[in-house]
């Protein structure tokens, strides 16, 4: 049977809707609480999603069976809880979280610069917690991503989020134009986004070793950053207690001499490092490992 993510997210335009009008009635922490009982609900009617995380904490983190359960539970909750942070991050909310950073006066210096860069994030913590510090540097922020989501649920996140500085490049639609895209921004000097731990096309992806087992990647980032040459940093936007997000950017190393193998070993390194500090925020909900 073929482990494939689909593109689509989890959850439907009512659900989002609740916790929307929730966080700006009742509040943040209200949304919280409603989350709890949430997740009780996702355990038993998610089954492929929970036969996948428990996988995850039984062969990739090695967990006993108790704290496997409760670590389920807590998987599912703070991946909602990140759900909600975005929510309300982009409705305007960010004052009421803490941010920082690792690494930030290297990062200014590399994006400061007259080149491109390439930023190869994963579905780990919340990307889009930093919306509200891109500022001008969002106007030049690319987002490469596979623009499937359902369009209800799109509509309702769209509806009660502040507009967003950065631009989609799709690359389900029309791959030779978002090549082409993504290749007129790095020419600009602008930044290109994308995630490095998941694909469509099993024909584009490579097999490794991640966290003990053999897991399929994406190559096509890492050609592209290879190929343009270009600086490329390893960012990720990992939720901490007490509302706050840190954020840790990871410069690749780009001499000459260095390869797309090479690069990706360095994006499985980096990966791995951040999943073992922060195991109950990978957010891939199906079988990753073969």
């Amino acid at each position: 049977m073929k482990r494939k993510w689909s593109g689509k997210s989890r959850g439907g335009k009512l659900g989002y809707l609740f916790f929307i009008y929730t966080i700006k009635l009742l509040g943040i922490k209200i949304a919280y609480c409603f989350l709890a009982l949430v997740v009780i609900h996702f355990i038993p009617f998610a089954p492929k999603a929970t036969h996948a995380i428990w996988l995850y904490n039984r062969k990739r983190l090695h967990y006993g069976t108790l704290k496997s359960i409760l670590k389920l539970y807590q998987h599912y909750y703070v991946f909602g809880q990140t759900l909600i942070d975005k929510l309300a991050i982009k409705s305007g909310l960010s004052s009421k979280y803490h941010f920082e950073f690792d690494n930030y006066k290297r990062f200014i210096d590399i994006i400061d610069n007259s080149k491109g860069v390439i930023l190869i994030g994963a579905h780990v913590g919340c990307w889009e917690a930093g919306a509200a510090f891109f500022g001008n540097y969002g106007k030049k922020i690319n987002i490469v991503m596979f623009d499937t989501e359902h369009r209800g649920i799109k509509e309702a996140i769209e509806d009660a989020s502040e507009k967003q500085n950065f631009k989609i490049i799709p690359v389900n639609e029309d791959t030779l134009g978002a090549m082409i895209n993504i290749k007129m921004a790095l020419n600009n000097g602008e930044y290109v986004c994308f995630n490095g731990d998941r694909y469509l096309d099993e024909n584009s992806s490579i097999s490794l070793e991640f966290l003990g087992g053999q897991a399929r990647l994406p190559i096509g980032p890492f050609k592209i950053a290879n190929k343009c040459r270009v600086p490329v940093v390893f960012y990720y936007s990992m939720r901490e207690k007490g509302c706050t997000y840190r954020f840790i950017f990871e410069e690749a190393d780009m001499t000459k001499n260095t390869t797309t193998e090479n690069l990706i070993n360095q994006y499985i390194r980096s990966l791995e490092s951040i999943v073992r500090k922060y195991p109950q925020q990978w957010f891939n909900f199906y079988r990753f490992w073969n």
